[in-house]
């Protein structure tokens, strides 16, 4: 079925609807990305135009179909051990507070599909014998979120996980799922994630060690990163880690922490 175009109008209109419903701005050389991602639910619920579509997210007639466009304008590529200075960190902080009586608590705040949740489960259950730790991932779509829990990824998303990882932590998939990678379940069960939407006020999620906050801010304006990185700090504690895109800044979003290295801030 040939894809239907989509009109500057009719972009405006979802550029609006996904910042009302995630805080998101979506620039004009989205516009491929939004025609691909939609363009299935238009042919799914045979409308003729975007406009179609966008008044049936508005009516009301589909909570449904509203978090799906938004699953599908907010879903994100991902992958395991990115930014390894940061995980290198993680080692340092976790190997440090392995005698404490209190958990040691890791909030990746936009996991995606799961792979930087893990990725801080393998190197906690490394370094804090114990078990004396928590990781908690968060996104706003409950379809990455679901993939997140299984654990289950195509074996080419899985080139940087360390090999002593990959033995200890992972089960090689045989048979019909060959070419695939399983989350070894002990692993699973340590990482609970929740549908958290930041552009709002936030759960009673606890105090967190280090949150991971990467690769977020550059869909959002000015104004919006200002009020997400103020909510996402409110939960770090004192002389906890915030951690960021290697291409992202807290310059004039935020000076409540202190930059101890590039993309690494720290709570006084």
């Amino acid at each position: 079925m040939s894809m239907i175009a989509i009109t500057d109008k009719e972009f405006a209109f979802f550029q609006r609807f996904i910042h009302e419903e995630a805080g998101i701005t979506l620039s004009l050389a989205k516009k491929p990305l939004v025609c691909g991602r939609l363009g299935k639910r238009l042919n799914q619920h045979d409308f003729r135009s975007y406009t179609e579509y966008f008044n049936y997210l508005k009516s009301g007639q589909s909570p449904a179909e509203v978090q799906m466009a938004i699953d599908l304008l907010t879903t994100n590529e991902t992958y395991f051990f990115r930014e390894p200075k940061h995980f290198e960190l993680l080692r340092e902080l976790a190997t440090a507070a392995k005698a404490r009586s209190q958990p040691f608590r890791v909030w990746s705040a936009a996991s995606s599909s799961g792979e930087e949740a893990y990725s801080i489960a393998m190197v906690l259950a490394d370094c804090i014998p114990s078990n004396n730790w928590e990781i908690m991932g968060s996104d706003i779509s409950l379809r990455v979120l679901e993939r997140a829990r299984c654990g289950h990824y195509p074996m080419e998303r899985t080139k940087h996980i360390p090999l002593h990882y990959l033995k200890r932590f992972c089960l090689r998939g045989i048979g019909e799922q060959e070419g695939t990678l399983l989350i070894e379940r002990s692993l699973r069960s340590k990482v609970e994630f929740l549908q958290v939407n930041l552009n709002e006020k936030l759960p009673d999620l606890g105090k967190f060690d280090v949150i991971f906050l990467r690769n977020v801010m550059i869909y959002f304006n000015g104004e919006t990163k200002q009020q997400i990185v103020a909510r996402v700090l409110s939960l770090l504690k004192p002389g906890g880690h915030f951690c960021i895109g290697h291409s992202e800044s807290l310059n004039g979003i935020s000076d409540a922490v202190q930059p101890i290295a590039p993309s690494i801030y720290r709570n006084p």
